[in-house]
């Protein structure tokens, strides 16, 4: 089972559906994985009903951060802010599939701290982020 979560990882990280940025959007956030350089941009437009209708990220880093963002703003498409706010870190391994040890677990969750940071503005954004990403 473990290699076809692998393949659907790769798929993402060499095949992104949603990287690229948003202009205009209604907000974006940044960051990185300090221990490895990933490097993390989301862009966020929400609809008239204030649901994500689109969504898109930018950066660079490892398959794992990359793969991981693009399955993470798959997922996020027609969710409230409020949804989003209730993500948590296992939402985002369980969109990945396999085990991860702790390096590739920051690699991972990054994607969701930079959303979070956005979502939260940047009024403690990290902090709310920071609780998922530990």
């Amino acid at each position: 089972m473990d290699d076809l979560y692998r393949e659907v990882i790769i798929e993402h990280y060499k095949n992104p559906g949603y990287r690229g940025e948003l202009d205009p959007h209604d907000f974006s956030f940044e960051d990185e994985n300090p221990l490895c350089g990933d490097h993390l941009r989301i862009d966020i437009r929400l609809g008239p009903d204030g649901r994500v209708s689109e969504a898109a990220f930018s950066g660079h880093g490892c398959a794992i951060s990359q793969a991981s963002a693009d399955l993470l703003l798959e997922s996020i498409i027609g969710k409230t802010l409020d949804e989003i706010k209730g993500l948590a870190k296992q939402d985002v391994l369980d969109l990945l599939g396999i085990d991860l040890g702790p390096v590739r677990l920051k690699c991972a969750l990054l994607s969701l701290k930079v959303l979070k940071g956005g979502v939260y503005g940047l009024g403690g954004a990290v902090d709310h982020a920071a609780e998922d990403y530990e």
